[in-house]
């Protein structure tokens, strides 16, 4: 039906045009930042976990400084902590608060200047209400009476969990049904056909190694690409920019889908998203930046793709959207924050970034908001905490987002885009 509204010839010319541009222009920016973080946290093994347990006073402040990381590596490693009694609810808010998931990388990449200031305020907002609630506690209590009577939230040992204002979960050190630790544990088991083909875990791995390879070259082609003024190429195959362009493009998007698909169920951990504190070896480090970032550029590819065929159906610009939404548009970025995970925030980002079509306050908003993939460990082990934390990373998102709105209104659109 799409396609018969639309045109075979521009359908396809979307399609194609999608992914060769998404790979370049995004992801090999947002590759060699995530192994860059990657190469930091294999580093330093875990030892960011060891101080945090030892310093209670600091722990809102140690917690905004996790979450401040790209990715969501750093507030991953607060959930556990607070699953096991050890951080405050206030670390794990400002941890949540702070994070801006996958969808940094994005921002950091393309506007590094929005990145700036956003995450900026993001950390002062986590920092400020993390520590009120340790303080204060904010109403925090109320809140856990009204989700109490939504349900009665469980750990995954059956056990109910209790009051998030008086410290959280009930079991001090929670191991799990069946006494082992699930901090880490990101998926289940794999299926038999899949554990037992020997052949497409090597294809994966060689294919992982040819990633890295194209991944190098649309670094080069999007470095170039900018210093050029962001002018679109011209598809050609040869031994020429517009050349590396189009082939990195191609071959990355293609090489990430597979990964993403295919290959991470036979190499790696099966799953994307769920960061560990420490890394086995330096190659299973570059295997999980990979592997994130071919996340992130399936996420990317559906954005530019939503966005382009949506544009054409309708004919609505979103970026006329905002601007009409005035004070609402804000709003609906931290309402966005709601959702658990990475994929809506990142194409939320892209639409800033590649297509500035939205304003910074909403921005800002979304990015105090959201709480990436870290929200999961907790909403798998202590729901009535997962719940809560989300609702109070959804207030400081709107007020900051209102407040630049109202006093920051040169920075509406745009901000900080290079190109």
């Amino acid at each position: 039906m799409i396609l018969l509204q639309l045109g075979l010839p521009e359908v396809f010319e979307i399609l194609v045009g999608s992914w060769r541009e998404g790979f370049v222009q995004v992801s090999g920016f947002v590759g060699a930042t995530i192994l860059l973080f990657s190469l930091v946290q294999y580093r330093f093994d875990g030892r960011l976990t060891t101080w945090l347990q030892e310093n209670e006073r600091a722990q809102p402040l140690t917690g905004a400084l996790l979450g401040l990381t790209p990715g969501c590596g750093g507030a991953i490693i607060a959930m556990p902590l607070y699953i096991r009694g050890t951080v405050s609810f206030g670390t794990v808010v400002a941890a949540l608060a702070a994070t801006a998931g996958d969808s940094a990388f994005i921002i950091l990449a393309l506007a590094p200047e929005a990145a700036l200031y956003a995450y900026g305020m993001a950390f002062v907002a986590a920092v400020l209400f993390g520590y009120a609630i340790d303080i204060f506690g904010l109403g925090v209590g109320y809140v856990d009476n009204a989700v109490e009577r939504i349900g009665r939230p469980m750990t995954d040992g059956g056990f109910a969990t209790t009051s998030v204002a008086d410290g959280g979960p009930s079991i001090a050190d929670y191991d799990g049904p069946d006494g082992h630790d699930h901090d880490h544990d990101h998926g289940g088991d794999l299926p038999s056909y899949l554990s037992q083909s020997r052949l497409l875990e090597r294809v994966s791995h060689a294919i992982h190694v040819l990633w890295w390879v194209v991944l190098a070259g649309a670094l080069v082609a999007g470095v170039l690409y900018l210093a050029k003024g962001a002018q679109e190429p011209a598809w050609e195959v040869a031994a020429t920019y517009d050349g590396l362009f189009t082939i990195t493009g191609l071959v990355g998007t293609t090489l990430s889908f597979y990964l993403y698909f295919v290959g991470r169920h036979y190499i790696g951990e099966g799953e994307t998203g769920r960061v560990r504190d420490s890394f086995e070896s330096l190659y299973n480090t570059f295997q999980h930046a990979a592997m994130e970032t071919a996340m992130v550029t399936v996420w990317v590819i559906a954005g530019y793709l939503l966005y382009e065929y949506g544009l054409l159906l309708t004919g609505v610009e979103i970026q006329a959207l905002a601007a009409a939404a005035g004070i609402f548009a804000p709003i609906a970025g931290a309402v966005l924050g709601l959702i658990p995970g990475c994929a809506a925030h990142i194409v939320f980002a892209q639409l800033y970034a590649l297509e500035e079509a939205i304003p910074f306050s909403a921005l800002v908003a979304n990015a105090i908001s959201q709480d990436g993939d870290a929200l999961f460990p907790l909403l798998a082990i202590d729901l009535k905490a997962a719940i809560i934390a989300t609702i109070y990373t959804t207030i400081p998102g709107v007020l900051v987002g209102i407040l630049v709105y109202y006093f920051w209104p040169y920075a509406q659109f745009g901000f900080g885009v290079l190109g």
